[in-house]
Parts: structure tokens; sequence; C-alpha cells
């Protein structure tokens, strides 16, 4: 079998994964409507002592979003600057160091963005279990009035505490270790760092959820971003188990070309695959960025060579066309579902 073969079976074994799960059992309690459908539009149950019961099995909003650039929102003066080059670092070495390249748990955010998780809430403590794209793995968070410990041991998922304001579940978690990634491009963080999660049950099948980042070595400011979490009835959790997974080449090492910024500079442009389908490339620091349609995420691409670059999160490539002048006039999109070709519609000037 082929590295290419071996690549796609892989993506259609996470997808499989993070879509499916054990067989539609009818689940009792589930408010429904006449056709027997579950009605997410209920209101949202309550415990005994008057609390929104936040028990179930809920789907994040999916991948493409914070998931990938925790920082998407940011603009540079947020970001420390040994942050930002230990990022662009980490794109440039295609995620060779990356946790999951090493069956390592993901970034802590990425399972409310991506993963199914199961919330478990009892008096006292509640537990999350997340199925997990490379590893299931579980939280405690502690609602019995105890605060966060002075100095926690360093974990993947940090040491969480829990608290109510209203209907609204309030969460602190510290004590994380700093060889985790904040997305899964690469965003360090510092064992200073302290995430803050607000859940809040608005009706029985939607979930509010906004996470709060707080790591002053690695950041100016806090910022925060929301993973809206929506109810799936009726299934189960699968189980997930990475063993030594060394079967995506993009993972396993980087690239040692390294461009100029005037290269760069010369890349940047709208560029147009058809009629109101539009890229946008734009430059910073040794990288492309690559933003597509409406979708405010910027892919970033880092060199392969002067013309060809490769995306670290899922290894396609960009291939920048010239003419017999040298000038820019479009790039084919290499990806595993056919290529691509766009035609640059008219320059953007390149960012500092």
């Amino acid at each position: 079998m082929s590295p290419q073969q071996t690549r796609i079976i892989l993506a259609l074994l996470i997808a499989t994964t993070a879509s499916a799960q054990w067989l539609n059992y009818p689940a009792p309690g589930i408010p429904r409507t006449p056709d027997g459908k579950p009605n997410l539009s209920a209101p949202a149950p309550r415990t005994s002592d008057g609390k929104p019961d936040l028990s179930g099995v809920w789907n994040g909003p999916g991948a493409g979003s914070y998931d990938r650039n925790i920082a998407r929102d940011l603009t540079p003066r947020d970001i420390q600057p040994w942050a930002e080059a230990i990022y662009q670092q980490r794109v440039r070495d295609m995620g060779k160091d990356a946790p999951r390249a090493t069956c390592l748990p993901d970034p802590f955010a990425y399972y409310h963005m991506v993963d199914v998780a199961r919330i478990v809430q009892t008096p006292g403590v509640i537990v999350i279990l997340y199925q997990g794209t490379t590893n299931s793995v579980h939280r405690t968070i502690f609602t019995d009035g105890r605060p966060l410990p002075q100095d926690p041991n360093p974990s993947w998922m940090g040491y969480s505490v829990g608290h109510w304001e209203g209907d609204t579940l309030v969460v602190d978690t510290a004590g994380f270790t700093d060889r985790s990634w904040l997305d899964i491009e690469g965003h360090p963080h510092t064992e200073a760092l302290r995430i803050t999660e607000r859940f809040h049950r608005r009706d029985f099948g939607h979930m509010d959820l906004t996470l709060t980042i707080d790591d002053p070595k690695a950041f100016t400011r806090p910022f925060s971003f929301r993973a809206d979490q929506t109810l799936t009835p009726d299934t189960d959790l699968l189980e997930s188990v990475c063993e030594h997974d060394t079967s995506i080449p993009h993972m396993l090492g980087g690239t040692a070309v390294k461009l100029a910024p005037e290269i760069l500079a010369k890349y940047t442009g709208t560029y147009e695959y058809a009629p109101g389908r539009q890229a946008v490339i734009t430059f910073d620091g040794d990288l492309l960025f690559m933003q597509e349609g409406a979708n405010p995420l910027k892919v970033p691409l880092a060199p392969n060579s002067e013309t060809d670059f490769v995306s670290r999160t899922i290894g396609e490539h960009v291939q920048f066309i010239q003419d017999t002048q040298g000038a820019v006039t479009g790039f084919i999109y290499h990806g595993e579902n056919g290529d691509r070709e766009a035609l640059r519609k008219r320059l953007t000037e390149p960012r500092p």
C-alpha cells in the first residue's frame, strides 16, 4: 500500500470515528416531537437542587476553526514575540513535534471544538469523557467548593474546579503541562496558563460554551472564543486509541526552505477559483497564509520550494504559477480530492 493510500484510509477512519457512534438506541427521558425525533428545543432539564443538568452526549461545532488556530482573532501585538516565533517554527516543521504525532493528547480546546463528549453531572463532581480523534481522554470538575490548588501537578487536561453563577457553570482550570499545544497548528503556552469555561444549557439540545485563555507569559491579554455544543441523543461514544501513529508523512518532519520577505510578498493577493469563489494570500514572518471564501480561518503555508507551499495541518500543496516574466498569475491547489486552479485577481498589500 502506498503512503498516499495509507493517508486516505487513515483520514476516512478518523472521519468515521469522529462522526459515527454506536447504533441508534432510543434513550429514556428524551423529549420527542410527534414523529418520534428528539425535541432539542424542549426546556433544559434540571437537577434536584434546581441547577441545569448538563448531562448528555454533546458535539462540538466541528473542525476548521479555533481547533487549528486558537489565536485567529488576535493581532500581532496580542502575542508575545517568543510565542509567535515558536508557532511559526512549528508550522515550518510540519508538526514533527506535535503531541498527536507521538500519540499524546490533543490540545485542550480541540476536544470541545471537534470531538464528541459525554458529560456526567453529580452533586460535587462533574466528569467529561471525550471520545477523541487520536485518544480518548477524561476530565474531573470538582463542584464541592474547593479552590484551585496552589501548585497542581502539571497534566494534559489540567485541574478543574467549578461553581454556578445563576444557570451558568463556570469552570476554572490550571496546572497544564507546557508540553501540550493550544491548537493543532502549534501555538505554545506556559505553565501559567489558565482556562475559564462558561457552560450555559439554554434548552434541551443546545449549550452555549465560551472559553477564555489567560497566559500572560505567552499573550499580552486574555482572549475568548465560542465553542457551542449540540446534544447528540440516542447514541454513545466510541473508543479512540492512538498507537505509535507514523502514517501521516507531513507530520514526520519539516522543510528547511526559508524565503525572504520580498519573495513571499510577491504571492500576496486575491485569487479566484471561479466567480464568487476566492482565496486571499497574505504573509507574516516566514509563512504564507490562505483564507478561502467567508471562512475567517487563515491556513498557514510553509515553503517547500520557492513556488511550492505545503499546509502543515493537512499536508496539501499550493503551487504558484508564474509567467515568462516571473509575475505570479495564479496557483494550483493539490489536494486529496483533486487539483483546483485559481487565477490571480488583484494584488493586496503584504503584511509587515
